[in-house]
């Protein structure tokens, strides 16, 4: 009897335990699926990579064969695809003074003129900005006019620009370069300052007014510093564009206030373009615009994106 109960009591139990659920033939043979996966992730991510450098290179061929072309000697710039057989360093020479040219006076009047203008340009468009949205003028048309305004042409203002440079004594100065490239660069300034104006909290100002905060002081200790990020952007784009303007520099300067953008003409002469120098010197104008955007891209990334999203 006893083991009859054991055999019967056996039975139950094995009736008891669950089945295990069959594995389909797909889900085995995909038993490896975690590692197969990391490495699929791994080529795409390859592939993306490889596709970003060949569009970098691409976008940046200019220069580098500029940088190519600065290190050739004269007699092999005719071979543009080609490496220097012996690099020289007697066009970089050239484009720092050896050809006879001030260029070191044209890149000090640049950098004079790009950060004249950038300071300018903060000092208006930041407390301009301020009132214009807090009393809600800056808006609607009025921003889309300062928009169609930095969508003209150069050219629309160079003539009444220089007519009033030389009624007021400033023409050929590295003031009056610096006054015409804020008025360019001011619209564009003021777009990106009130978008991010507007998405600054009005309770963090009215906290800072009721413990006795001014307005210049609530300007000035808390609406610049939620800025900074749109500040070094309008600073970037206005430093850049100030660098790389040409026409107010051949219009509006002769001799005393010449930009190394306009400088750069005195190597294309009526015997030929002297291409070596012209590339050294191109290398060594595009250092500078460089490091300063490359320094500040973190915020210039923040800063162009401010209002872009609504919650």
């Amino acid at each position: 009897m006893t083991v009859i109960k054991n055999m019967a009591l056996g039975r139950h139990a094995t009736a008891r335990i669950p089945l295990l659920p069959s594995i389909p033939p797909a889900q085995a043979r995909n038993a490896d699926g975690p590692g197969r996966t990391s490495r699929r992730r791994t080529r795409r991510l390859w592939g993306v990579t490889m596709a970003i450098v060949a569009v970098a290179l691409l976008l940046n061929l200019p220069l580098l064969n500029a940088i190519n072309v600065s290190f050739k000697p004269d007699a092999q710039i005719n071979s543009p695809l080609s490496l220097p057989d012996a690099p020289t360093l007697a066009h970089y020479a050239n484009a720092l003074g050896a050809s006879g040219y001030n260029f070191p006076a044209f890149f000090a009047n640049s950098l004079q003129i790009s950060l004249g203008s950038v300071l300018l340009v903060l000092i208006i468009a930041v407390p301009g900005c301020y009132a214009g949205i807090r009393l809600h003028v800056l808006r609607g048309y009025l921003v889309t006019g300062m928009v169609g305004l930095r969508l003209l042409p150069a050219i629309f203002f160079s003539v009444p620009i220089y007519v009033l440079f030389m009624a007021t004594g400033v023409l050929d100065t590295v003031f009056g370069l610096v006054v015409a490239n804020t008025l360019l660069n001011l619209p564009l300034a003021i777009v990106l300052l009130s978008a991010g104006m507007n998405d600054v909290p009005r309770e963090i100002e009215e906290a800072a007014v009721l413990d006795g905060a001014s307005v210049y002081r609530v300007l000035r200790s808390v609406v610049v510093p939620i800025l900074a990020p749109t500040l070094v952007a309008v600073a970037v784009l206005t430093f850049v564009f100030s660098w790389n303007e040409y026409l107010f520099g051949v219009t509006l300067s002769s001799t005393r206030a010449t930009p190394i953008t306009v400088g750069a003409a005195n190597f294309v002469t009526s015997y030929g373009v002297q291409w070596g120098d012209l590339s050294a010197l191109t290398v060594l104008s595009s250092i500078i615009p460089l490091a300063f955007a490359i320094f500040a891209q973190r915020y210039l990334v923040s800063g162009m994106t401010v209002g872009a999203v609504k919650g």
